[in-house]
């Protein structure tokens, strides 16, 4: 595998070890998750966290996730609620998925220390959040989009949908269709054009089954 060099502030990180000692991984090279890398491909899980805080979408963000992975043909949990769902509150949303014969999903919790991507919606959420990844999972933290990218904040957790999109086996007509299932017609074309300015700004190819 390539060598993965520094980039210092970068907002797409590798976590390998303990909080605080990552190095930055850049797009589009993504890391391997040793403990489970040999296993057989058809044998792989996904473990993905979201986390924000109350009323980010943090929900709303693993209910789009749990509905593309669904119509993308995988065997699909998702979690309910963790942490304080008002206003303000940490919070965090749980999905996991694999292949419906070879690596169903028996349970929606993801264990601390075992999500191969945190999905991160609020910078004061990354470090809260940080324990919950595994050593050489993938963390995508807010400032991936910079200040005035989105004409609505609202649909930040779209947004960062989109830059999760790249990283994901899951095509885009079925993160397409997620959206608007899940949010209401008026909503459609803004969050549209949130997921694809994400997506331009996501880690890009690379956590395939074989590297998760």
């Amino acid at each position: 595998m390539r060598s993965l060099q520094g980039i210092a502030g970068s907002a797409l990180e590798r976590c390998d070890g303990p909080a605080g000692d990552s190095a930055f991984v850049p797009s589009p090279f993504l890391p391997t998750i040793p403990s489970i890398a040999s296993q057989s491909p058809l044998s792989m899980i996904t473990n993905t966290v979201i986390a924000g805080l109350g009323g980010q979408g943090v929900v709303k963000a693993s209910d789009i996730l749990a509905d593309a992975a669904l119509a993308a043909g995988f065997d699909v949990k998702k979690s309910e609620l963790h942490g304080m769902s008002q206003r303000g509150g940490s919070v965090t949303s749980d999905v996991r998925f694999g292949d419906p014969i070879h690596s169903p999903v028996l349970s929606p919790m993801v264990p601390a220390g075992e999500a191969h991507v945190l999905l991160v919606l609020e910078p004061t959420q990354v470090e809260v959040a940080r324990p919950l990844l595994h050593a050489g999972g993938l963390l995508i933290a807010p400032d991936i989009l910079e200040d005035g990218a989105l004409k609505n904040r609202k649909s930040l957790n779209v947004a960062m949908l989109g830059a999760l999109s790249t990283a994901l086996e899951i095509g885009e007509a079925h993160w397409q269709q997620a959206i608007q299932a899940n949010l209401a017609e008026k909503l459609h074309a803004i969050n549209a054009q949130a997921f694809a300015i994400g997506r331009a700004r996501g880690p890009g190819p690379g956590l395939s089954q074989g590297q998760r």
